[in-house]
């Protein structure tokens, strides 16, 4: 009888391990975690809703959101795709719903549903799950790999899956079995900026707002959405998908790089600035401060106000064509200086891992070493947020899982 072993009990871990058990039931499959609680990504997602994937059911389409990886997921998923994990879990009675912006929860709005789905799954296909067993080692000798753990005993198995996300040693465990590595760098992070027109502000969202990036050898970099100011500097969609393309080459410039803001992306500049010089006809008597023309927070407005010397008991009638253009800069091009990466604490994810030229994506399976297979973050594929990372996390490991109990090595 065949034994598979899986190494990393996360999302890619589990879906893996059960597709396995449940494509060849004649092989014996051992889920091994590290640590007492597996899962723990899964329980902490989506705010601990667990965004599960993306309402977007074009692969070709779906691969635009994963700054790498993309190419190489676009096989996988025409195999295995979000429609595929919405029904995966509806066949074990997990309905998932799909909110405005596209993220898909399971409708109970409880991490817990999606926990207990995946335990009750592998405990039916007879998956045995093992916690608190750290994988210290593994070496492959006579077409079988030797696990070497903590403790100093070891196990021996046909196949593996490492399934360990961005842990370093499943890093070095890839790169003992002949795998190069992209270098992990953070991916999806807030940004630290000091700036005086930030401060006090906390807790101030725009629904729309438009970021530009321009960083060394890059095109500049954009991206439009929710934007929420922060005690340290700016987090929220926007901001997490700017990081996320941009995380490589922040990390070369050590995170410092200018930030220029649109507050009013759905206004037409020429159109706002024509709109902000009928005010001074159409209210003349009325402060500026205290009358907002533009869909922004009004705290935020008064502070971009006085950022551009315009007094407290300034009206309309008294603002110069100087003073204006220096409030329309600041609305659709105020630039803002990064000083440093923050973390976005439900995601944790990184960019970088195994390089995707050494893994055949039909399969998973390594081009390096026979027999072994990798799925989810371990491999150089991060996306941005709203689910996407689990999706690549659900994809291969179900292609892993379902080709890795029939590969002959």
């Amino acid at each position: 009888m065949m034994d598979v072993v899986v190494v990393g009990g996360g999302a890619a871990g589990f879906l893996g391990a059960i597709a396995c058990a449940e494509t060849f039931p004649q092989v014996r499959v051992t889920l091994l975690e590290a640590t007492p609680q597996p899962l723990s990504k899964v329980r902490v997602s989506g705010g601990g809703r667990c965004n599960v994937t993306h309402a977007c059911f074009d692969p070709a389409l779906l691969v635009q959101h994963y700054p790498r990886g993309g190419k190489a997921l676009r096989g996988a998923f025409s195999r295995f795709q979000p429609r595929d994990t919405v029904q995966w879990f509806e066949s074990r009675g997990i309905a998932l719903k799909t909110e405005a912006d596209g993220r898909m929860f399971p409708v109970t709005d409880d991490s817990a549903t999606i926990v207990n789905g995946l335990l009750a799954a592998a405990k039916a296909a007879r998956v045995k799950l093992w916690v608190k067993a750290a994988v210290q080692s593994v070496v492959q000798e006579a077409g079988q790999f030797r696990l070497g753990f903590r403790t100093g005993e070891s196990i021996c198995c046909d196949r593996l899956l490492l399934a360990t996300g961005s842990h370093p040693q499943g890093y070095a465990i890839a790169r003992s079995l002949g795998h190069t590595l992209e270098p992990p760098v953070p991916s999806l992070f807030t940004f630290n900026i000091q700036d005086s027109r930030l401060a006090g502000l906390a807790g101030v969202s725009v629904a729309t707002a438009q970021l530009r990036l321009q960083l060394p050898d890059l095109p500049t970099l954009e991206q439009t959405g929710p934007l929420l100011i922060t005690h340290w500097g700016l987090s929220g969609p926007a901001v997490l998908k700017l990081s996320a393309w941009a995380a490589r080459s922040l990390h070369q410039q050590r995170y410092q790089a200018e930030l220029q803001i649109n507050w009013v992306p759905t206004s037409n500049p020429e159109t706002l600035r024509q709109q902000l010089q009928a005010l001074r006809n159409q209210i003349p008597r009325k402060t500026i401060i205290g009358n907002c023309p533009v869909l922004i927070p009004r705290r935020l407005w008064e502070r971009l106000v006085e950022t551009v010397g315009i007094q407290p008991s300034a009206r309309w009638a008294e603002l110069s064509n100087k003073t204006l253009n220096a409030l329309l800069e600041e609305l659709t091009r105020g630039r803002y200086q990064i000083s440093g990466k923050g973390v976005f604490k439900e995601e944790f994810v990184t960019c970088g891992g195994v390089s995707l030229n050494e893994v055949d994506f039909k399969t998973m399976q390594s081009r390096c070493c026979p027999g072994l297979f990798l799925a989810g973050e371990i491999l150089d594929i991060d996306g941005v947020t709203g689910g996407f990372n689990f999706q690549a996390a659900w994809t291969t490991g179900w292609l892993a899982g379902t080709a890795i109990g029939r590969a002959t090595g």
